[in-house]
């Protein structure tokens, strides 16, 4: 792969249904994407490594680290919850959402391994003041490089050689293109009020449910062209 699709859903490239798990054609845009200079002025120079298990689990090994893995930046929430926003959103609605986060601009990686307790992907999977939403996990990892407590505080300090890489917030979201997620004062831009984890990080009615698909296409949708434009400056 030299040039990545920014509107491919790479649920198409998965036999198990994760992407994350075994998409090649995902590792391949990630090792595309990453393999570059660090703010902190190393290269991370990236591998596509398969490891045994029943679909080829995917991941990335690189030169500067122990093993990345691919995560889905955004919920879309359908079918989960035991059902509870079944129905909240129109069929193309939901449908739309659910495209928008399996292009590449609704993918990251994360540190594959434990460190004594849940990885970074794992945590704000689990956590109920987080539920896997990506602007929330920003928002945590925003704190950590200015030291201030979050939810997800104590799982990102067990990393902190992995964001030392980057140096601060601001290289980590320039980094992964992530500049779209934050406004010129590199504030989150939450998908729904933000009340200092509070409170529930799930849409509470349909409105919201709908302001939080709106906003996270918006969120995707952006950071998908500024990668198609990345890609562009190569080729010049």
């Amino acid at each position: 792969m030299n040039k990545i699709d920014i509107d491919f859903d790479f649920r198409k490239d998965s036999e198990c249904g994760d992407p994350d798990v075994d998409s090649q054609k995902l590792y391949e845009a990630h090792k595309l994407l990453w393999n570059k200079a660090l703010p902190c002025g190393k290269i991370l120079d990236l591998e596509i490594l398969a490891s045994n298990g029943k679909y080829g689990r995917l991941l990335i090994q690189n030169n500067l680290y122990a093993n990345f893995s691919s995560d889905r930046m955004c919920p879309h929430f359908d079918g989960k919850y035991n059902g509870k926003f079944d129905g909240w959103l129109s069929q193309p609605d939901i449908e739309e959402l659910k495209h928008k986060v399996r292009t590449i601009g609704g993918h990251i990686i994360f540190p594959a391994h434990k460190k004594n307790d849940f990885t970074i992907n794992q945590a704000r999977g689990i956590n109920r003041t987080i539920c896997d939403r990506f602007d929330l996990t920003l928002e945590c990892i925003r704190r950590f490089y200015v030291q201030e407590y979050s939810p997800l505080y104590n799982t990102l300090t067990r990393y902190n050689d992995f964001f030392d890489l980057f140096i601060d917030f601001s290289g980590y979201v320039d980094f992964f293109m992530l500049q779209d997620f934050v406004n010129r004062k590199g504030q989150i831009k939450f998908s729904l009020l933000f009340d200092n984890f509070n409170r529930t990080p799930l849409p509470q009615t349909v409105d919201e449910y709908n302001q939080y698909r709106t906003h996270t296409v918006e969120l995707i949708d952006s950071r998908n062209k500024r990668i198609f434009d990345s890609q562009q400056s190569y080729m010049v």
